[in-house]
């Protein structure tokens, strides 16, 4: 659970919360919810704690095997599957697609966003709602840019060494996991992780090529219009091209 203790920091109430107020603003009142890229399913769970009908998809099956574990803890029924998220194949569709704490811009190319968003818009019923975030291009360059963070805890450490290609619009990051075993020695992990910083008009190409209309995009947890600090930004799109 070292990956939950790490990210303890998120706030998956206040997104939650979010979501919600985006549901009442564009009226849709979904029962059954994808949540895309879903990690431990953090997200996942607290909405169906909440009484949504909850899938939760990624491409970790480690991750997803710490989400199985919490859903059953506490008792909920989820459904968890180990897919890609441009090769999204669901046995039916949903009311509504969400994917927070910036999964998408795991995605580093073009082609592979419009593959994602044409599988939301397939498996989407009729003016179903894809709610998603995205870091900026101002975060990873400005905020986050080409340094180092670490913190220490009872059982754990990590270093987080982070760098900015900025012709790529690529934001690299490597972590070390520093874990204390049982004889009080710790045990070192790495990992390395890629997100692309998207202009916020790559992002409708993409939706609109795929069939989806936009709705909104806005300011981080807000219904405002996008400003040049911006480090979190909101897309809400619909299905349109379905029947009712």
């Amino acid at each position: 659970m070292i990956y939950d203790s790490a990210l303890n920091e998120l706030p998956y109430e206040v997104w939650l919360t979010y979501i919600e107020s985006i549901f009442e603003k564009f009226k849709l009142k979904p029962e059954l919810i994808l949540d895309l890229g879903c990690g431990t399913g953090s997200m996942t769970n607290l909405m169906a704690k909440k009484g949504y009908e909850m899938i939760g998809v990624d491409l970790s099956e480690d991750m997803l095997a710490i989400a199985r574990d919490k859903a059953k803890e506490d008792n909920l029924e989820v459904m968890y599957l180990n897919q890609d998220m441009s090769e999204l194949d669901l046995f039916g569709t949903v009311d509504a697609v969400i994917s927070v704490g910036d999964a998408l811009n795991y995605i580093t190319f073009d082609e592979d966003l419009e593959k994602t968003f044409e599988k939301v818009n397939l498996f989407l019923n009729p003016g179903g709602l894809f709610i998603f975030d995205m870091n900026t291009v101002y975060k990873f360059k400005e905020v986050l840019g080409n340094k180092t963070y670490a913190e220490n805890h009872e059982d754990y450490a990590y270093i987080w060494e982070n760098y900015y290609y900025e012709d790529e619009a690529i934001n690299e990051y490597e972590v070390n996991v520093f874990i204390k075993n049982e004889d009080g020695l710790y045990e070192k992990s790495t990992e390395v992780h890629h997100e692309r910083g998207y202009d916020p008009q790559e992002v409708i190409k993409c939706l609109e090529a795929s069939g989806l209309k936009l709705l909104g995009l806005y300011h981080d947890n807000t219904f405002e219009d996008l400003k040049s600090t911006t480090q979190r930004m909101y897309f809400v799109a619909q299905e349109v091209m379905k029947e009712k």
